[in-house]
């Protein structure tokens, strides 16, 4: 279990909410899916909606207000100093999606594009400091930058983010997992950044991993709640995973983590 209540680091996946066309619908799914407990926002926010697991804050719902925004979720990297990273972006190869703005009290967001691209968001905290639970069933537990332009991303995050990597690329398939303090390895990771495979359809994209008891039991889930199964539960050294999506078409993955090995006495 990770547990904070203070801003994160520059560069650590901080915040992570999904836009969606039915706040309704998303909301029975992921109360019933997680568990979480959904507050929705006033009119001055645009009817966001928190979400909380046993009252520490994992994700958003947003209403999409624009037909040219996809229905997706976003991973939303941390900075102290937004207008910096903005500056930054474009001259490292990426895009200004949209210019930081302020959110309330709450702190100041953008969205930029990588060169490989994928969208990502960057938020400099207020009062929320973003994540809250993380690591734990129905939480975050992994996000992961997928493209077809692994060798630009890696560059690009690592100039505008501070990402440190330690390649774990394998039988033709480039993976690498990133740290932002400059300590590297595989312990120290927080995310991780790849290559997609050339017959996959799926957008460049920052992809969400969600936290779960058992993969195939929160598949039945999703089904039974609407969603849809975009990949059946596999195994991996990592755990048990799946990937999914939500009634609106939301993608998002389930992780059932492997259990840890016991420490020799």
């Amino acid at each position: 279990m990770v547990t904070r209540d203070t801003p994160w680091p520059p560069g650590t996946p901080c915040w992570v909410d999904v836009s969606t066309d039915d706040i309704g619908a998303a909301r029975l799914f992921y109360e019933q899916l997680f568990g979480w407990q959904i507050s929705e926002g006033g009119p001055e926010f645009g009817g966001y909606a928190s979400c909380t697991k046993d009252g520490r804050a994992v994700a958003g719902l947003a209403p999409r207000m624009d037909p040219s925004q996809p229905v997706a979720w976003s991973t939303y990297l941390a900075t102290t100093d937004i207008d910096a990273v903005f500056e930054a972006i474009p001259k490292h190869g990426g895009q200004v999606a949209v210019a930081p703005m302020e959110v309330g009290d709450l702190g100041r967001m953008g969205f930029g594009i990588d060169p490989g691209g994928a969208s990502f968001g960057v938020w400099q905290a207020g009062t929320h400091t973003g994540l809250q639970l993380a690591n734990e069933p129905g939480s975050l537990i992994w996000e992961e930058n997928m493209s077809r332009n692994w060798e630009a991303n890696k560059q690009f995050y690592a100039d505008v983010f501070g990402f440190a990597y330690t390649d774990m690329s394998n039988d033709g398939f480039h993976y690498a997992v990133f740290s932002v303090d400059g300590s590297g390895g595989e312990e120290n990771s927080i995310g991780g950044i790849g290559e997609q495979p050339a017959d996959e359809t799926a957008p460049a994209e920052w992809g969400i991993y969600f936290a779960v008891d058992d993969a195939d039991e929160a598949v039945n889930e999703v089904v039974r709640l609407g969603g849809n199964v975009i990949k059946p539960a596999w195994d991996t050294p990592y755990g048990r995973m799946a990937t999914v999506a939500d009634p609106g078409g939301a993608r998002f993955a389930v992780m059932a983590a492997a259990p840890m090995p016991a420490e020799e006495s």
